[in-house]
């Protein structure tokens, strides 16, 4: 697959995230020889969700976060999406490591480092479930290392500023794992994207996508403005919609059948940060608790400490917002111009079905200054107002999408890959775990936009990731080895 360069290149890419870099960084290894263009809308790459500052970091491992290990009404823990996103993550060190090894950087810490997972939990409930939850984890080969306590001397050790001041009859309990990582995804998609265009690759910045359109050849015909105001059309045999919240318009509009029925809801984010070095030296961890009852998986609340280009400073949150916008610098009509007749049951059966999220959401907006800090007083009961500032953080589209089986409108909370037209299409709809399992969302394209080309392929994936084609959930041998030379190879822990 060959074309002539910067008007017909083999492949485009949209948007100047994440999940683009993650897919240009694979064609490099397995189709170097391929013209690829990217386009990014805004005059720099990394500004939305993969932003350090618009999203967690927390390297999405299933290590803390306790949405992904639900009890049962009889108390039965299900591990099955915690091994699996685990995996997923365990995928992208490899590839990261790979791309070490091949020069990507001489410092992995300038993206990836250590930082202990803890997952924290109060009252004799609570307690409960962390021991089964734990009981069942420690089964698996993937979460082998982790350690549970519900010793408050044990506890102080791990937890300092959470502990202090905690009224000393209240019961708690929580697991440590020192496997977890803090991930600047910014700073990894500026290098993923640094190399690209070192072998070749075309990065226009501050050019927005406004319009595809399959060709009767096949091909599409992708039209672009750039900052200027002049508008032009390349010609591509593949194209990936990775811009984020702006993916849901651009494939609406592609006209592939595929994405009937989708809908999108937007969701902002907001954070209380400290930068405190007293505070932050209190707490080198990340600390997941458990979301409110009948609260969304997105509320579960989280104090992580972040280390972002050389700064430790530590977020708690999230606070959910609302705008209609479907990115930070998009339009308030993004939203609206979103209905059309193809997703509009979809869109009124999700709300009608999630009528608790909407008062949530209502409620989170109205909230007053005093109480998002109770809630951080929660966390950190000697916390005081003066040491912490809000912040905005990046907007999130949840997936709408119809029920197969009933027809209606249902809302996820995790990502969809949507593949039309032989494969000559893709996009990346939704949000977490987003950017921490982007290589295997990225390896599951290649799979279903290109099976033809999988067997040549697949030797050049395998080297470049140890365990593609295994579960090294299966594999306690494999599992001990990837996991010491992606160790050793990042500068993490041992």
């Amino acid at each position: 697959m060959t074309t002539d360069g910067s008007s017909n290149p083999d492949v485009v890419l949209v948007g100047g995230g994440i999940m683009s870099a993650t897919l240009s960084a694979l064609l490099g290894v397995v189709a170097p020889d391929w013209t690829v263009a990217v386009f990014e809308s805004a005059d720099q790459v990394a500004g939305e969700s993969s932003d350090a500052w618009n999203n967690a970091g927390t390297g999405h491992s299933a290590l803390c976060e306790l949405n992904y290990t639900p009890a049962a009404p009889d108390g039965h823990v299900d591990t099955a999406k915690a091994v699996g996103i685990n995996e997923q993550f365990q995928v992208s060190r490899q590839f990261w490591s790979h791309l070490v090894r091949s020069g990507l950087t001489d410092s992995p810490k300038r993206f990836i480092t250590s930082v202990p997972h803890v997952s924290f939990v109060t009252g004799e409930a609570g307690r409960q479930y962390m021991r089964t939850r734990y009981d069942a984890l420690a089964t698996e080969p993937l979460f082998a290392e982790m350690e549970h306590t519900d010793d408050r001397d044990v506890l102080a050790s791990w937890v300092p500023l959470m502990m202090a001041g905690r009224p000393a009859g209240e019961v708690a309990a929580a697991t440590r794992s020192l496997a977890g990582t803090d991930v600047n995804f910014g700073a990894l998609t500026r290098l993923l994207l640094d190399t690209a265009v070192s072998r070749g690759v075309e990065l226009h910045t501050s050019t927005r996508v406004r319009k595809v359109r399959r060709e009767s050849d096949g091909r599409w015909a992708v039209t672009v403005r750039s900052g200027s105001g002049r508008s032009r059309t390349v010609r591509t045999r593949f194209l990936f919609v990775g811009a984020g919240g702006g993916a849901l318009p651009l494939l609406q509009g592609s006209g592939i059948p595929e994405i009937r029925g989708f809908g999108g809801f937007p969701v902002s984010g907001q954070f209380l940060r400290t930068r405190s070095p007293e505070l932050v030296g209190q707490h080198q961890a990340k600390v997941y608790g458990q979301a409110k009852v009948g609260a969304p998986p997105m509320s579960v609340p989280h104090l992580d400490l972040r280390l972002i280009d050389g700064e430790q400073a530590l977020l708690f949150g999230p606070y959910a917002g609302f705008s209609p916008k479907f990115l930070k610098a998009g339009s308030m009509w993004d939203l609206p111009k979103s209905v059309r007749s193809g997703n509009l049951g979809s869109m009124l059966g999700a709300g009608i079905a999630n009528i608790p999220l909407t008062k949530y959401l209502v409620g989170q907006v109205l909230q007053s200054t005093s109480a998002r800090f109770r809630a951080l007083e929660e966390f950190v009961p000697t916390a005081e107002q003066d040491d912490w500032e809000l912040i905005t953080a990046g907007q999130r589209v949840q997936v709408i999408k119809q029920d197969p089986t009933t027809g209606r409108g249902v809302l996820q909370f995790g990502t969809e890959l949507i593949v039309g037209a032989e494969g000559s299409i893709a996009g990346l709809l939704g949000a977490s775990p987003g950017a921490s399992t982007a290589t295997s969302a990225m390896l599951t394209l290649l799979e279903r936009c290109f099976p033809e080309r999988m067997d040549t392929w697949r030797p050049l994936l395998q080297e470049a990731i140890p365990s593609y084609g295994h579960k090294l959930s299966q594999d306690p041998a494999l599992m001990a080895e990837v996991r010491a030379d992606t160790t050793k190879t990042l500068e993490l822990q041992g």
